[in-house]
């Protein structure tokens, strides 16, 4: 059968086809092209170049649904369907979660939420814009911390970066860049503040052996509110750091993935003694410890901190979360009348008084749960000694000891 031959008008993307009218605009250099099913009379041919313009301002603002404008267009059902910002996001998140825990996967559904909202959950993913992106930074730092944006920004990237490898979209991801955010210097206890701390702060034993504990260890809040009396060597020279508990009551691994052994300072031990001698009076319970989303494992342990132990209500927790030991050690540093610091600064205290002390960087690093000493450097780099004097003389004494040991090359090579 041979084809209808096409009548073009005096209006740009409007031409008449037989007895109908045919719509076309290009749109990111693809072809878009529409018959309407409509007499080519005058007011139907004003019709169609209306309904071009509408189709192409919904298109640029990121509105377009090709069945609204075209409910009879064959591929109207297959290129509406999936494509929005919402469904995608819809459809991501199940696969994204496979590889992250429950606590994680929440925290990304929030962020995920939020990214959507504020962009629009019917925007069309193939007719963003690297400004769409933008405008959505701006949005986002309006009125929120920067730490937040910048997780939240991660999160909407990894999911825009899915987008583009399925073909939905092309480059956006990139354009989520996170805002620079300050470094803040670590803000320490002194030695006298911690004496505040234990003799006026403290009102009962184990409060004053958790925060020394907490000092003398360098443990993330997480970690000492989840170490148990099994993790303590019996000579309590050192003890391990093998889980975590997090705000949703919890256990999963260090941050680090694995575990480490922290050698104790004196006052840590005397510490753990009454922390032990207290955990040994309850029964030992099983937890579930996870290490990935799919696998756990289960320790048989008495934990160290509980509520119960000095708990007025008939109802408590058993364990105490890191909400809740924020609370406690806002009301420990009130009564010393110290200046008020969040409790994970007892860890920058760890390090910033073995630092002053001189002690080893990769020892410190190796104990506090770091990859390397790299970080010991960015963050506490003022605390790290610097007399530069004394160090050039310590590396001169080394290097006439090594000078004394190592074999003198012979004086003329073998022919």
């Amino acid at each position: 059968m041979a084809k209808t031959a096409a009548t073009t008008t005096e209006y740009p993307g409007v031409e008449v086809r037989g007895n109908s009218i045919r719509v076309f605009f290009m749109f990111k250099r693809a072809r878009h092209s529409h018959t309407l099913r409509l007499e080519p009379t005058r007011n139907n041919i004003k019709h169609a170049i209306s309904l071009r313009s509408a189709a192409l301002f919904a298109l640029r603002n990121g509105s377009y649904n090709e069945a609204d404008f075209f409910p009879h267009a064959r591929s109207a059902a297959g290129t509406a369907s999936g494509k929005r910002v919402g469904e995608l996001c819809d459809r991501y998140k199940p696969l994204k979660a496979v590889d992250i825990t429950p606590e994680t996967q929440s925290r990304y559904e929030v962020a995920l939420g939020i990214c959507v909202d504020t962009l629009g959950r019917n925007r069309l993913v193939d007719s963003l814009l690297p400004e769409d992106i933008q405008k959505l930074r701006v949005d986002l730092i309006a009125t929120r911390a920067v730490s937040t944006v910048n997780h939240y920004l991660a999160t909407f990237s990894g999911f825009l970066y899915w987008c583009e490898n399925n073909h939905y979209c092309d480059e956006l991801g990139k354009h989520c860049v996170r805002f620079t955010k300050s470094i803040k210097d670590p803000d320490p206890l002194t030695y006298d503040e911690y004496l505040s701390l234990i003799e006026k702060g403290c009102l009962h034993p184990v409060d004053k052996a958790a925060v020394t504990v907490a000092v003398y260890t360098g443990l993330r809040p997480g970690e000492l509110l989840a170490l148990a009396v099994e993790d303590v060597a019996p000579d309590f020279s050192q003890i391990t750091v093998r889980r975590s508990i997090t705000q949703s009551v919890t256990f999963k691994v260090p941050k680090t993935k694995k575990e480490r052994t922290v050698l104790l300072q004196p006052p840590a031990r005397e510490a753990l003694k009454v922390l032990v001698a207290d955990a040994e009076q309850r029964e030992a319970a099983s937890l579930t410890v996870w290490l990935n989303r799919h696998e756990s494992r289960i320790d048989h342990v008495r934990v160290l901190l509980s509520p119960k132990t000095q708990a007025r209500k008939t109802v408590v927790n058993d364990y105490f979360v890191p909400s809740a030991w924020n609370t406690k050690w806002i009301n420990l540093v009130r009564r010393a009348e110290i200046r008020p610091r969040p409790p994970y600064q007892t860890r920058h205290t760890y390090a910033c008084w073995n630092l002053t002390a001189r002690g080893n960087l990769a020892f410190i690093a190796n104990q506090m749960g770091h990859k390397d000493y790299s970080m010991l450097v960015t963050v506490y780099g003022r605390w790290i000694d610097t007399e530069s004097s004394r160090e050039l003389e310590r590396i001169w004494e080394g290097m006439q000891n090594m000078a004394q040991i190592t074999p003198k090359l012979p004086q003329k090579l073998p022919a």
